[in-house]
């Protein structure tokens, strides 16, 4: 019991908890920018084709074209370069700058695209790495890469340059969300786990709010880009203060190490003669699991045994649909009509309280409880929608807030569930493949859009139907409020065998009661 009884005489306010909590949840602030900094650097302005007749303003409605001639209204399409953008809101935006519209509007949607399938890739690899190299080693590279690639893409010469820089930096982005987070959890003492996904739920939603005041004082990409990705070589510093996760240390039989962190912790906290936990406490516990950690873990044993499949297929779905419809209504904001910068204030504010409560909700009412209410409603309020008349755009746009605030707060609470749900040894492995699932749904959604072709109500038909239905099988999967990290692999194993023993136990008793 070593292990999971190191942090529990710590609180949330204890000077070491508070210092980390602090550092690792201010990078947080940043992914939501670079999440949606497209809907600032991709913004279309208005545009026409530049006349080869001497009256100017002398336009065909189709912005794409020109007219031929004075004498008729024969129009032909304007070529690449031969486009005037009307820059007095957008200083710059890569839309003008590489001239993506009309018959290469398609690159625009590529652009983000892109970033999230980096996303994606980083979910794959920076998972796995850190439960084979450390959660503190990846997350400094992750930092170390968003610097490097966020200022790349600043300097692009051309798009394919530009798609490239996107797609590293979404990779460090996603490294940066799972190890930060795993790494919080892993030193904060379980009681206050829900009050840590407060605190970084916040830093999550603050990014949105963040981004908006950004874009709006920069109105070139290329400086918004720079603005929004030097900060990280600070954050890079600050984390080389936070020792690495003792329990991936005392996993991993470096028990002299984990001891150190573990003495140094406590000697911030106050405590002089360091903590009580011992080398032969940590030597011992090596003991009892040498013989489950002997092979090194891989992403192939998230679905080995039956205990661990079920958590990971269940957790895919939820994680897949909340990002699939949070996705789709966030990058689709422009078709309410509203001022782009108000309006992204007015979703990234509408979320911070239901944070709150989800966070609240979970802590008292349980994970699992939490992450099914947030996702399954969510989908009500989609559908809801469609029953709401097409000139009520106030009403509809409440609607669309309440449902992508309920998204929101669905991942914050499926970020703790996870962690908590998968053992030390594959934690971020488990986490990692999770988030790829997640931006797998970022990814499909502008397809889901698309279906508007065949009917203008069935994209919401989809979006709303999903959370619903991903969200049934999470409540077969148990809860893990008031528990204690699991470690290994046995050990979820053993824990889904007492839940099922415990369901038969309780069938018997109403037969037998009946």
């Amino acid at each position: 019991m070593a292990l999971q009884d190191a942090l529990e005489k710590d609180t949330l306010f204890s000077p070491f908890q508070s210092i980390t909590v602090s550092i690792l949840s201010a990078p947080l602030l940043l992914v939501g920018t670079h999440n949606l900094m497209q809907l600032f650097t991709a913004a279309v302005p208005p545009f026409h084709c530049q006349s080869n007749l001497t009256l100017e303003t002398y336009l065909p409605k189709d912005s794409c074209t020109r007219y031929i001639s004075l004498l008729s209204n024969d129009t032909e399409p304007c070529k690449q370069g031969e486009r005037i953008f009307d820059l007095s809101l957008y200083t710059s935006t890569i839309i003008s700058e590489w001239d993506l519209v009309c018959e290469r509007e398609w690159m625009k949607e590529l652009a983000q695209s892109t970033y999230m399938a980096g996303v994606l890739v980083g979910a794959m690899v920076f998972g796995p790495l850190a439960d084979r190299l450390g959660r503190r080693a990846v997350l400094l590279w992750c930092l170390l890469q968003i610097t490097l690639m966020g200022t790349g893409a600043a300097f692009s010469p051309n798009f394919s340059a530009y798609c490239f820089f996107r797609f590293m930096t979404g990779m460090g982005i996603c490294g940066l969300v799972i190890n930060a987070l795993g790494l919080t959890q892993e030193w904060t003492p379980k009681k206050y786990r829900p009050s840590v996904v407060i605190i970084q739920g916040t830093c999550l939603t603050l990014g949105q709010v963040i981004l908006p005041g950004v874009a709006y004082a920069l109105r070139d990409w290329r400086w918004l880009h720079l603005t929004l990705s030097l900060p990280c070589v600070i954050f890079h510093l600050l984390i080389w203060w936070v020792p690495e996760s003792y329990r991936w240390l005392a996993l991993k039989k470096r028990s002299q190490q984990a001891l150190q962190n573990l003495n140094r912790a406590a000697r911030i906290n106050g405590e002089k003669n360091g903590t009580f936990v011992t080398l032969e406490m940590l030597t011992q516990k090596n003991a009892q699991n040498s013989s489950k950690t002997l092979s090194k873990r891989t992403p192939i044993d998230l679905f080995r045994v039956s205990a661990m499949r079920k958590l990971t297929i269940s957790l895919s779905m939820s994680w897949f649909s909340s990002s699939f419809c949070f996705f789709a209504l966030a990058m689709d904001i422009q078709r309410f009509g509203i001022n782009l910068y108000l309006l992204q204030v007015i979703f990234g504010c509408s979320e911070l309280p239901f944070r709150v409560i989800g966070a609240v909700i979970a802590a008292y009412v349980g994970r699992r409880f939490a992450v099914v209410f947030f996702l399954m409603f969510s989908g009500v309020f989609i559908l809801c929608s469609l029953a709401l008349p097409s000139d009520l755009i106030l009403l509809q746009l409440s609607v669309t807030i309440l449902a992508k605030a309920f998204l929101g707060s669905s991942i914050v609470c499926s970020y703790l569930y996870t962690a908590e749900l998968y053992p030390t040894e594959l934690r971020q492995t488990g986490v990692g493949f999770t988030n790829m699932m997640m931006r797998l749904g970022a990814i499909v959604a502008p397809l889901a859009m698309m279906t508007k072709v065949y009917s203008s109500f069935l994209p919401l038909v989809i979006f709303g139907s999903v959370p619903i239905i991903c969200g049934l099988p999470v409540m077969w999967l148990p809860e893990t409020l008031n528990t204690p990290l699991l470690d290994t692999v046995e050990e979820v194993v053993a824990r889904d065998q007492n839940a099922t023993s415990k369901k038969k136990k309780k069938l018997e008793w109403n037969g037998t009661k009946l």
